[in-house]
């Protein structure tokens, strides 16, 4: 089954008439997993048809209001829609401090339980059966951090030849063995799993960097990553002004996602000054050609890997 990775918000720092502020929403087997969450969330996820009872999960990269303002809403959103499943929320110190001084403010109450997990250090942040989000210091302004969606390999694929050949008949038993347990039979003799699967399939992997300078330990964070999503806020002629705002031009974008051997690159957190992102996407591809500039609205599905 496909992952749908779903842009709502490509901007950076202002909204434009064609970008909102960042929020990239991650849609796996009916489950929401959000990075960042800028002003005006809501209505793009009414727009996309999002929902807003499912099960979800929102990482924050970093305290910075076009980040991190549009939590706010989506929570008032929810809890006047009578949402009901918790809401677990994931994001650098200050966040608890934030949405505690928010609610007492605006005086609104929620009708779901909110667990919010401070991000103190790199590692694996939450953890999942089948799935593991990471996260690793990046190189912007204050405590900031990128993260890792990784699903756990699966199951090698299923010999039936092999289970016929060992005596097991079709039915429950198969079931067994593809989730990793053994059969027992009633003379006692095992068959265990790896007599019968191939080597395990690997799972997917997205990286979103949030805002960022160029740093070191990125291009290990994403090795291998299907998808990258890299801030890309100025062109390469503005690199003087990126390193002194904490962001990054196309061209060191596309240096990590070669470092890093990912498949494709997705360019994020637009400047208000281009209309048009072609000049960024032009820049990226003379270092990774595999790049492209995201737009609001914008799908990536990314298939189970065959290998």
């Amino acid at each position: 089954m496909s992952i749908k990775v779903v842009f709502l918000g490509t901007g950076g720092s202002i909204p434009t008439l064609k970008r909102g502020l960042p929020a990239v929403l991650v849609e796996r087997w009916g489950e929401q997993i959000m990075f960042d969450c800028g002003e005006g969330v809501q209505r793009q996820m009414m727009i996309i048809r999002g929902g807003f009872h499912k099960k979800i999960k929102i990482f924050i990269t970093h305290m910075h209001g076009d980040h991190v303002l549009g939590l706010p809403g989506v929570m008032q959103t929810m809890a006047m829609l009578n949402r009901e499943k918790k809401l677990e929320i994931y994001g650098p110190l200050g966040i608890t401090r934030f949405l505690e001084c928010v609610r007492e403010t605006l005086q609104f109450g929620l009708t779901f339980p909110v667990e919010i997990h401070e991000v103190e250090e790199s590692g694996v942040v939450c953890e999942e059966a089948e799935y593991a989000v990471e996260a690793v210091r990046s190189n912007h302004v204050g405590s900031s951090f990128c993260y890792a969606f990784i699903e756990k390999p699966r199951p090698g694929r299923f010999s039936i030849k092999k289970a016929l050949a060992l005596g097991i008949p079709e039915g429950p038993l198969w079931s067994r063995l593809q989730h990793g347990q053994k059969v027992k039979f009633p003379s006692g003799e095992e068959v265990r799993p790896e007599q019968v699967l191939g080597s395990a399939r690997r799972g997917r992997k997205i990286v979103y960097t949030g805002d960022t300078k160029p740093f070191r330990s990125l291009a290990k964070f994403a090795t291998d990553a299907d998808l990258l999503i890299h801030e890309a806020t100025l062109d390469d002629e503005l690199a003087e002004r990126a390193r002194e705002d904490g962001h990054s031009t196309p061209s060191q974008a596309a240096t990590a996602a070669k470092k890093a051997k990912v498949k494709q690159l997705v360019l994020t957190h637009i400047s208000a000054r281009y209309e048009d992102a072609a000049i960024l996407v032009k820049q990226a591809r003379r270092l990774f050609r595999n790049t492209q500039a995201a737009e609001d609205f914008m799908i990536i599905e990314l298939p189970l890997p065959d290998d």
